[in-house]
This record gives structure tokens, C-alpha cells and sequence, in this order.
């Protein structure tokens, strides 16, 4: 694990949490009382603070309608459409919500309605593998594939781990088949940083997200203020996020 993955995974508010509560354990043993309890109540208040739906209604919805979701019919035509590797939330319709295979919407599905809809004659998967196996890219047109997209009008970019180098690779698979305009897709919450980092690449990416997840359900017993541990597991995309694209930025991705 790199130093940037060490850190990212540190900052996941369960995650800091824990490591806030381990330390101050470990200052009370030796005497940093005071410490120890500053520390103790932080951690504390950091995970109830990403518990609370409201939470992620706010932060979360910052990043999310920034570039609205559009029905297919309303975008406009373009050379291609390109799709980025990722999952955020496992695909659930609403994160407030249990997780079940069957109501779970992919990025792949947005590209597949897009395509179905005739909004352009090229798809571009974009991910390599993460863990050494299958790469994303080639997951994705097998799941293309089976929503009716023809594998002929499919450009697998395998290559990239990072949203920077989706941008980066992608931008020259883009360049090779002369492509000016296509609808960029991946979902809500990652769109900021996935627009910003293509558009570093001097590109002009439509952006074209899939539905909204961070979104009230229609559960009349729902509460914003009800501390939830299924909302504290998917605040990490979240925070991930805004660090990703403070990262980006300070790196000059974006």
C-alpha cells in the first residue's frame, strides 16, 4: 500500500476514528489525561458527525449537483461516450437504503441507456485492474455487452488506476480516433473531479452522471438526524472525494 492509499483510508471517519480512540488510550497510559480526553471526545464527535444522514445530504449533495443528473433524451449527441472504472456505494439507487443486487444502478447501465438512446456510435470503457485480475475496462463492455451494446463499438483503455490517469489515457484513445465531443459518465458524486481532471487535459467533456445516490428515501420512519452506522460506511466515498480533489489540485490535476 502507497503512502497516498495509507492516507486515504486513514481519513475514512470510521477509520480515524478508531486510530484517534487507539491513541488516546495510549496517551492516558502515560499520563497525557487531558490529552487523551480532547482526543477521545474528537473522535467521537467525528464519527457521529459522518453518522447523521444529514450529514451526507449536505456534503455529499454539494459534490452531486454540481452536474445534475439528465435523462438520456435531454443530452445532447456527441462522437462517443466514455465511461469510467469505479463503484461508489456498490451501485445502491439510494445509500440511505439496504444494499440489494437487483435494484443496483452501474455506471454501465447510464452508457448503455445512453448508447440505446443513439447519443453516440462509440463507447470508451476506461480502468484497469485493481487487484491484478480482470480489468475494469474489460468488466464493463461484458456488461455492455450483455445490455445490447455491440462489442464492435466498444474501446477497452485498461491502462488506468486513477481518475487522473482515466483522464490521461483516455484523452489520448480520444485524440487517436479524432474525437472532439463526448458525453462523459460515471456517477454523481465523482463527476467534479472526473470533469475537472479531463478538462486539465484540455478537453470538453459533456458530463452525462448517473442517478443521484445521496438522496432523502421515501421512508416515512427516515430520520436526518438519527445516527446510522450504514451512513457512516458510505461517508467514506465522501470524504474521499473532497480529499481526492483537494490532492488533485495541489498536484495540478485539476
Amino acid at each position: 500500500m502507497s503512502v497516498s492509499e495509507f492516507l486515504a483510508n486513514l481519513v475514512i471517519p470510521l477509520n480515524l476514528s478508531v486510530t484517534l480512540l487507539v491513541l488516546a488510550a495510549i496517551l492516558f497510559v502515560v499520563r497525557w489525561r487531558k490529552t487523551a480526553a480532547i482526543i477521545t471526545v474528537s473522535a467521537v464527535a467525528w464519527a457521529v458527525f459522518w453518522s447523521l444522514p444529514t450529514t451526507s445530504l449536505w456534503a455529499g449533495g454539494l459534490l452531486e449537483q454540481r452536474y445534475p443528473h439528465e435523462p438520456a433524451a435531454a443530452l445532447p449527441t456527441a462522437q462517443a461516450i466514455v465511461v469510467l472504472g469505479g463503484n461508489t456505494a456498490n451501485g445502491r439507487p439510494n445509500w440511505f437504503e439496504s444494499y440489494n443486487p437487483k435494484m443496483t444502478v452501474l455506471r454501465t447501465d447510464t452508457a448503455a441507456r445512453l448508447y440505446a438512446a443513439d447519443k453516440a456510435p462509440l463507447v470508451i470503457v476506461s480502468g484497469a485492474a485493481l487487484d491484478g485480475g480482470i480489468s475494469e475496462a474489460r468488466m464493463m463492455a461484458s456488461a455492455l455487452e450483455r445490455d445490447g451494446v455491440p462489442a464492435a463499438v466498444i474501446i477497452q483503455e485498461d491502462h488506468s488506476l486513477t481518475t487522473h490517469q482515466n483522464a490521461v489515457y483516455t484523452a489520448k484513445v480520444l485524440r487517436q480516433h479524432d474525437i472532439q465531443q463526448f458525453l462523459l459518465v460515471t456517477s454523481a458524486l465523482h463527476m467534479p473531479r472526473a470533469m475537472a481532471s479531463f478538462q486539465k487535459q484540455g478537453l470538453n467533456p459533456i458530463a452525462a452522471p448517473s442517478p443521484p445516490q445521496i438522496v432523502v428515501p421515501d421512508e416515512p420512519d427516515f430520520s436526518f438526524w438519527l445516527p446510522d452506522l450504514r451512513t457512516l460506511n458510505a461517508s467514506r466515498s465522501i470524504v474521499k472525494e473532497y480529499l481526492g480533489l483537494l490532492v488533485y489540485w495541489i498536484r495540478g490535476w485539476v
